[in-house]
């Protein structure tokens, strides 16, 4: 495949980076198989304690240099990564496709989402600011300032395996941060594809050895990391299992973490919504990366009145989804990551049925030609209620759970009723509607769209939830902060030694 050799991508990969540099390692081997069609794509050497305390070392040291750049320059860097992702985006976007299954206008979106963020990290290099306060003292003057921590640990997922170490990196680095990956070992091609992608770009403007370090492996590489006190920031992005984990390991040495966990999103449609409108959104929504993202549509809280017309609507809309080989662009539906996730998938199908749902879309694997990978599944319809366990856990596969709704309040109980809080959105035409479920009084999600669905988001804004989803902010906005220490600063330009508070303490 053209796309690999673009990439470098060889059959045996080093697994462990300095930036600069590839560094032999005796840790597990990771093989990355394709959901398309099961097929070996190639092997990645996974991290050993040896090659793991190199890569610490490097990282340490790269930091001493890379913090006394000037931030603008540490932004040039950015930007000169984000003109090379856009030379390699068709190549990257198919490798994210075939190594993950998501579609191929999915993965080039993942990519433009990592060319995106290196755009606003550029800008974002000539405005960190702090603020300036009046002193209560004569003579003095105060400040705050924010500086780099040192080496932030990235813990990324399979479902979107370029994009949120972008989102990390790039903040990370403009910020004077070095960075740690460690990628999801299901789709470690991809984080090595990044790496030879940005070599160039580093050799070039002398940028010190162990500033973009990546460091494959399994879960014990995770726990490494979590444990590690010189690792000041851990951002991890997952199950709110591994969040868990993560957080009490990373909180026990008072080190800090940004997790971006679970989500059960759910739109409300309303009497007054555009029902095609909703349509879209919806089945986006639920079948869009075959129902694995984090932002992915689970339940659809539907007004009364229109609950049979949108049911029916939603139905037909099913019938005419094409699944097949996420590659071909007349799909609109990929693989599941693996057999695991395919076994999980049946799972929920039938802890549904057992807790009384009903199915209006049947679901089950996919056979025969061009299914030979096993992981293809239909998207499926249940009428269920909030209540139930499964409802009430995330299940990554294109699974969407139907209610009905009397009153808005019902339906804003229903939306924030489930331990998660990361994506929520509602279709209406009403504005009353439309702010009730934006005020204090609505959504509990860190994301609340107004006729848009709860997919998708763009990287100006900070991305992240509440509850169970973790309390993290990643890319837009102000999310910079959480990658940097702040300080304050108080300068006494007189001739005398005042006290706060009007405190007295003379010799």
């Amino acid at each position: 495949m053209d796309f690999l050799k673009a990439l470098q991508i060889k059959p045996n990969n080093a697994g462990v980076s300095t930036g600069l540099k590839w560094i032999k390692s005796k840790g597990e081997q990771l093989n990355s198989t394709s959901p398309v069609d099961g097929k070996l794509i190639a092997s990645v050497n996974g991290a050993d304690s040896a090659s793991y305390e190199a890569v610490i070392g490097k990282a340490q040291e790269a930091f001493m240099e890379w913090r006394t750049w000037p931030a603008p320059r540490r932004g040039e860097v950015v930007r000169q990564v984000g003109e090379e992702l856009r030379k390699h985006k068709d190549a990257l976007g198919k490798l994210v496709s075939y190594e993950m299954g998501k579609s191929l206008q999915e993965g080039l979106g993942e990519v433009q989402e990592m060319i995106d963020i290196c755009d606003f990290a550029v800008g974002l290099s000539r405005q960190l600011h702090g603020l300036t306060m009046h002193s209560e003292r004569p003579g003095h003057r105060m400040y705050e300032q924010y500086h780099p921590l040192g080496i932030v640990g990235v813990i990324s997922a399979f479902n979107f395996p370029v994009a949120v170490w972008s989102w990390n990196s790039m903040l990370a680095w403009v910020c004077g941060d070095v960075c740690i990956w460690k990628p999801s070992e299901k789709t470690p091609l991809c984080a090595v594809a990044c790496q030879n992608i940005i070599q160039s770009v580093f050799k070039k403007n002398q940028v010190p050895e162990g500033v973009s370090n990546i460091i494959a492996g399994g879960r014990e590489v995770g726990e490494w990391m979590s444990h590690d006190p010189r690792i000041p920031l851990v951002s991890a992005t997952g199950s709110t299992r591994m969040g868990k984990a993560v957080g009490a390991a990373v909180g026990q040495r008072l080190g800090r973490s940004l997790l971006e966990l679970g989500g059960n999103n759910a739109i409300i449609i309303t009497a007054d919504a555009d029902l095609d409108m909703a349509l879209i959104g919806a089945a986006f929504g639920a079948v869009g990366t075959a129902g694995q993202r984090c932002t992915s549509t689970r339940r659809l809280i539907i007004h009364e009145k229109i609950y049979n017309k949108f049911r029916d609507k939603l139905v037909n809309a099913y019938k005419q989804l094409k699944i097949g080989n996420p590659l071909d662009q007349k799909n609109h539906v990929g693989p599941l990551i693996d057999k695991d996730a395919v076994k999980l998938y049946l799972d929920s199908i039938e802890k549904c049925k057992a807790e009384g749902g009903r199915f209006l879309v049947e679901g089950g694997v996919l056979k025969g030609k061009g299914y030979e990978s096993g992981c293809y599944v239909k998207p499926c319809i249940a009428e269920a209620k909030n209540h139930f366990s499964i409802v009430q856990h995330e299940t990554f596969a294109p699974i969407l759970y139907l209610m009905k709704y009397k009153t808005l309040d019902e339906a804003i109980a229903l939306q924030n009723g489930v331990p998660q809080g990361l994506s929520s959105a509602i279709m209406t035409n009403n504005l009353r509607e439309a702010e009730q479920f934006l005020s204090q009084a609505g959504s509990d999600c860190g994301i609340a769209n107004v006729n848009i669905g709860t997919s998708g988001a763009e990287i100006g804004g900070a991305f992240g939830g509440e509850k169970e989803t973790g309390g993290g902010r990643e890319s837009g906005s102000d999310a910079w902060k959480v990658y940097m220490r702040r300080q304050t600063n108080t300068i006494n330009y007189t001739r005398k030694l005042p006290l706060a508070q009007g405190i007295k303490f003379d010799l």
